[in-house]
């Protein structure tokens, strides 16, 4: 039986970081999948370039300049999405971590817990 505890945490956290993002860019990704897997939350992000961005990684020099603008970002931010986290799930962030693929436009965000998440929602 599907633990609907954790998908209904997973749908919510995608969406609270989806808002976050809206209001701090001004656009959002496409699409957000969370996934609760023992002590880590992934979210999984498509469509996170914006147009400007889409047009400058079309150059060697644009790529790597998206690139670093966006983990410059995402370490001024840092705390905010992990107090995200820590919010919805109840859970100590330990570390967090992100990376983006200008090739696709999907972004990722690894969050470790101080405990097992998944199976405490089990229970």
């Amino acid at each position: 039986m599907p633990n609907t505890q954790k998908k209904k945490l997973e749908a919510d956290i995608s969406e609270a970081l989806i808002k976050y993002q809206r209001e701090l860019i001004g656009r959002g990704p496409q699409e957000a999948k969370t996934y609760i897997m023992r002590d880590m939350v992934i979210t999984r992000f498509k469509g996170v370039l914006t147009i400007e961005e889409k047009h400058l990684v079309n150059r060697d020099d644009g790529r790597k300049l998206v690139k670093h603008m966006r983990q410059l970002l995402r370490e001024m931010y840092s705390e905010k999405y992990e107090e995200i986290i820590e919010g919805l799930s109840g859970c100590k962030v330990l570390s967090s971590h992100s990376d983006i693929s200008t090739k696709t436009g999907e972004r990722i965000e690894v969050f470790i817990m101080d405990k097992d998440l998944e199976r405490t929602l089990e229970q």
